[in-house]
């Protein structure tokens, strides 16, 4: 059994029963006060306005960011500590006038005259409207400490080159140099070829190092969650880079596979035409999917192992519970690399298949 396989069953298997156990009650108010894994599992996996650090005294311990909002009225900024951990809308925040509320991890702005939420039967809200919203979330705030952690190690890394006469690396650069030959020698000239490689060597590596690295934070328990590769706009938004350079870099005889497969009969090549077409948008939405469905599997799958000894109000599950957790965390900081590898290979592997020359097909 691969370790795919491993996780999905797993993750299967403790979906199920965390979802049945979180809503067991019948009593709507004996469920609102016992422990609701779904809540719990949903609340720490999703992007949030906060860093919810810890709970002490029945208070939450939380590091506020900026919340920057744009409405009919213009620029709307404040600290999110505002809402005094407030996640079910009933907080009211008064900035230049206008009131806003948050109701799961988003801002609404309400209207004149309305005091309060109130819902559909799908409990979306209907008397408040969504502003534009360009908050610092804790995603974006661990991208951007991503990014300077990437600057450091790389400046670092150029700076031991330069000290060094013979160009052997020292410290941090004998790190980097072989991850950087591997990408080279073991993804970029297979799959690009020695002629054409180069030029897109920056973005490989860019991407392999970004993805690793906001994995990894998100194995870091202190950041609660910081789910940066858990989040489908992150793998959409590095899948569209991938599909854009794909389709500039991609050569005369690439787009002729395309719309015209040379080697087959006239009424094949109407019929390969479409399936090529729609394949091409299809490469990047599995590139989104795979990465955002790996990274997310694995944050539920642990934090529905540990949900287990709140589920069964039991100590003597705690053993079970924290150790297929910690075995899960050890699989995770293997796959937390693979992921970022298998979308680099990925990409390298439809560049090159965009800027292969004829007689290389």
């Amino acid at each position: 059994m691969t370790l795919n396989t491993l996780r999905a069953v797993l993750f299967l298997v403790f979906s199920v029963a965390i979802t049945n156990s979180g809503f067991a009650s019948q009593d709507n108010e004996d469920q609102d006060e016992g422990f609701n894994a779904t809540e719990m599992i949903m609340h720490h996996v999703k992007d949030a306005h906060e860093f919810h650090i810890v709970d002490w005294n029945n208070e939450p311990i939380t590091i506020a960011l900026p919340i920057i909002l744009y409405t009919d009225n213009g620029l709307v900024t404040f600290m999110s500590s505002e809402f005094h951990h407030d996640d079910s809308g009933s907080q009211i925040v008064e900035k230049n006038g206008e009131r806003f509320v948050k109701y799961h991890e988003k801002i609404y702005q309400l209207g004149s005259g309305v005091d309060a939420l109130a819902f559909d039967e799908e409990e979306h809200p209907t008397n408040a409207t969504l502003p534009l919203d360009f908050s610092i979330t804790k995603n974006v705030f661990m991208m951007w400490v991503s990014v300077l952690v990437l600057f450091l190690i790389f400046i670092s890394a150029a700076g031991k080159y330069k000290k060094s006469n013979n160009f052997i690396p020292r410290g941090i650069a004998s790190f980097v140099e072989p991850l950087v030959i591997f990408i080279r020698d073991e993804v970029a000239i297979p799959m690009i070829g020695e002629k054409k490689y180069r030029k897109f060597m920056p973005f490989l590596l860019s991407v392999f190092f970004f993805i690793w690295i906001n994995n990894i934070f998100g194995l870091i328990p202190i950041l609660n969650g910081a789910n940066v590769s858990g989040n489908i706009a992150f793998t959409l938004t590095l899948a569209l880079f991938t599909f854009f350079i794909t389709m500039f870099s991609g050569n005369k005889n690439y787009w002729k596979h395309i719309f015209w497969m040379p080697g087959v009969p006239v009424p094949m090549k109407l019929f390969l035409a479409p399936i090529e077409l729609i394949g091409m948008f299809v490469k990047p939405f599995s590139l989104t999917i795979r990465l955002f469905a790996n990274i997310t599997a694995g944050h539920i799958i642990i934090l529905s192992l540990m949900s287990l000894i709140f589920t069964f109000q039991s100590i003597a599950i705690a053993p079970v519970s924290v150790g297929f957790s910690l075995f899960i965390l050890i699989i995770e900081i293997v796959v937390v690399a693979i992921q970022a590898y298998i979308f680099t290979v990925l990409s390298a592997l439809y560049i090159g298949m965009a800027t292969a020359e004829e007689d290389n097909h």
